[in-house]
């Protein structure tokens, strides 16, 4: 069955998607003044990160974030909304850009991720971060390009936080957002994190807001369900009276309980090499 715009689109349950999407540019824009350096981890035109480093803090950990957009909307200059937080903490942050559909598969946006946080590992002592520090975030597409990045020949990541995504791909064929995505059943279990997770794991935070489409619903719980049976270290959360939209930005706030188990996360030496 077809899943329905009520039960899939998040832009149906808050009064205006545009006030977030102006306040996510307005704060990278600010976060930018503050001092950024444009980075390419890639060959292809879209495979660029921007770097907002933390000066006078040796070996600072790193937060590296995904932005969402049903993986056909968004990128860079949206997706650094949480950067002055984590800088204000002694945390580097990386927004992350990639491919977007339909000029990009999935399986490559995938790789994109992959490809950039092995390059950051690579050069993190020249940027003065922790290579064994370095925590990957998502909302949305992002959180499961993120998830993606745990599967076998990832990177070595010291935490991973997924924010309102979606793990399993097939439900999507048909809907409205598979128009640009335009996902065949094979590619959609390729690239369904569900059910393809390893073995070893490093500590995950798995969050959606309380107002989520029920697909997002559904989705979360089945990941809680696969972290928890796979016993992964996974803090389960659920924003009371956050939307889809407004859910990220507790990341940096510490008197929310997602911003205080990013927090413990962020100072947890525990992570993983997924070979």
């Amino acid at each position: 069955m077809t899943l329905s715009p009520r039960d899939l689109l998040p832009g149906r349950l808050v009064p205006d998607v545009g006030r977030y999407l102006g306040e996510y540019a307005a704060r990278t824009a600010a976060a930018r003044a503050r001092g950024h350096r444009t980075l390419r981890y890639g060959t292809a035109e879209p495979e660029l990160l921007d770097f907002f480093p933390v000066p006078g803090v040796p070996r600072a950990p790193l937060m590296v974030f995904v932005h969402g957009g049903f993986w056909q909307e968004s990128g860079r200059h949206q997706a650094a909304f949480a950067a002055d937080g984590f800088l204000d903490r002694g945390v580097a942050f990386a927004a992350l850009g990639y491919g977007l559909a339909p000029a990009h598969r999935l399986g490559e946006m995938a790789a994109m991720v992959r490809q950039a946080i092995r390059l950051l590992a690579h050069v993190a002592p020249a940027l003065g971060i922790d290579p064994a520090r370095i925590h990957l975030a998502g909302s949305s597409a992002g959180a499961h390009l993120a998830a993606m990045a745990l599967l076998p020949g990832g990177a070595r990541l010291a935490g991973v936080t997924l924010l309102s995504g979606l793990y399993e791909l097939e439900p999507l064929i048909g809907s409205t957002v598979d128009d640009a995505l335009g996902l065949s059943v094979g590619e959609a279990r390729e690239n369904s994190p569900l059910g393809k997770l390893p073995p070893v794991l490093p500590p995950v935070i798995l969050a959606r807001g309380e107002h989520e489409p029920a697909e997002f619903v559904r989705q979360h719980a089945a990941m809680a369900a696969t972290l928890t049976a796979a016993g992964a270290d996974v803090t389960d959360l659920v924003g009371a009276g956050r939307t889809h939209f407004d859910l990220p930005y507790d990341l940096t706030d510490p008197a929310t309980p997602l911003g205080a188990a990013v927090g413990e996360q962020l100072t947890s030496r525990r992570c993983a090499t997924l070979t």
